[in-house]
């Protein structure tokens, strides 16, 4: 799975590349094809084609009746890209999803085990800096002690 925290910059035509580490992993579990798409808090989210399909099976079970339902559905949905890693292990960021992250030039790429999050990088340090210090009750509160 992902773990980390790497700095990167993307490119003039709006590319990075994968951490090595990631790059990787993804060859180890025969990972070619990614999907990216818009996330929560204002990141990007980056999953193996095997982890999306996952997802996608959990969210359009979700009740077509249900308003919020097909909010999420419509914005997250409308906003996923499949991405190819090629050899160079590169990924384009579209536009509207630069855009949606915030993101210009600085970003960081953190893996959260089944995924890959890409943030702007002004948005990771202020996420990181306001989140660290609650670290410890937000663990003993969803693990327990």
């Amino acid at each position: 799975m992902f773990y980390g925290e790497y700095a990167h910059t993307l490119d003039e035509k709006n590319r990075f590349i994968l951490p090595a580490r990631f790059r990787e992993v993804a060859h180890q579990q025969g990972v070619r094809l990614f999907f990216l798409t818009r996330g929560l808090d204002k990141c990007l989210f980056l999953f193996p084609d095997k982890e999306w399909r996952k997802q996608e099976e959990a969210f359009r079970s979700l009740p077509l009746t249900s308003s919020e339902a097909r909010r999420f559905n419509r914005i997250y949905f409308s906003g996923a890209v499949e991405v190819e890693l090629g050899r160079q292990g590169r990924i384009l960021i579209p536009s509207y999803l630069k855009e949606f992250a915030g993101i210009d030039r600085d970003i960081v790429v953190i893996g959260v085990s089944s995924r890959i999050e890409i943030w702007a990088k002004e948005r990771w340090e202020e996420f990181y800096s306001q989140s660290i210090p609650d670290f410890e009750q937000i663990a003993e509160r969803l693990i327990g002690q």
